[in-house]
């Protein structure tokens, strides 16, 4: 359930940012008439993405077991990338969402049409409920991943995240956006890792990764098939009782190499800093031009 619940709140809330500083941008602006057509391509978005959320679940139960197995490794590997790029956006993009969404909106406005503000709320909407889709499916697929909790998970994630958007927009909830999008990144780089492991070990069932396959670890101990702490230790961090080779190593390679991007803070770049001799000759040049007035007074401004 909290692996579901993380993906519904932070892919809910992603989308509900954009709509909702859109929403806001448009009610200071007055544009009532802009602002009811963006809730109608939200709302085309999310019936959209529910009819793709359905059309892959029954898809995926119509399918012989070894191409089961083989489309099982293609939503896990869609998910995995569609995390990925997600955390690795959202760490450069945070700060400035605000500003960059209000000023695509401003555009927008300026050219008589609210056309592209209704396509940049269904676009928005639609990215996030299909990676939603495709995310929560992959960690259903998971051992001891189904039954009705992971599904009251994700519903409660979505609904959590409409509320706080819909508090955004109204003005009265504050949160510090950079905080929020690193502690879910972490939980999400958590599952995301779980479903390498996953994916791997449905490309071999479909005959696809055949490498790797030696015995590395035992953990029949630990993740004991039917009980709760299996389903948290699968479910979550996508261990199985036996672990090969290519499952571990896929593992720790995604946990450490995306985990240390996620929790490692950005550094500040030097004022001063040079990246070479077309930047110092390009630095040299603009601190020349800013500091001729002050050096060298024009002519016209002697004779006065």
């Amino acid at each position: 359930m909290l692996p579901t619940f993380v993906i519904g709140l932070r892919e809910g809330l992603e989308a509900s940012l954009i709509v909702g500083i859109v929403a806001a941008f448009l009610g200071r602006q007055g544009r009532r008439d802009a602002l009811r057509q963006v809730w109608i391509g939200v709302g085309a978005a999310v019936v959209l993405c529910i009819a793709i959320a359905i059309a892959l679940k029954v898809l995926a139960a119509e399918l012989p077991q070894r191409q089961q197995e083989g489309l099982e490794t293609v939503v896990g590997a869609l998910a995995i990338g569609m995390v990925t790029i997600m955390v690795v956006w959202m760490r450069k993009h945070v700060r400035a969402m605000k500003k960059e969404l209000e000023g695509a909106a401003a555009s927008a406005l300026a050219t008589g049409s609210a056309r592209a503000l209704v396509v940049m709320a269904f676009l928005a909407v639609l990215r996030e409920g299909f990676e939603t889709a495709v995310f929560v499916l992959a960690v259903l697929q998971q051992p001891g991943g189904g039954g009705t909790l992971p599904s009251l998970g994700v519903l409660l994630g979505l609904a959590v995240a409409v509320l706080i958007g819909w508090g955004i927009y109204k003005g009265g909830v504050r949160i510090n956006l950079a905080k929020f999008f690193k502690a879910t990144g972490v939980v999400l780089v958590l599952v995301a890792a779980g479903l390498v492991m996953t994916t791997f070990h449905t490309a071999h069932e479909a005959g696809w990764l055949n490498v790797g396959q030696g015995h590395a670890l035992d953990l029949s101990w630990l993740v004991r098939p039917g009980t709760p702490l299996a389903s948290l230790l699968t479910g979550v961090l996508g261990l199985q009782p036996q672990v090969v080779v290519a499952e571990l190593v896929g593992w720790l390679a995604y946990l450490v190499i995306v985990g240390a991007f996620v929790i490692v803070p950005p550094r500040p770049k030097p004022m001063g800093a040079k990246a070479g001799p077309a930047h110092a000759e390009a630095h040299a040049h603009a601190q020349a031009q800013t500091q001729t007035p002050l050096a060298a007074p024009s002519p016209a401004a002697e004779r006065r």
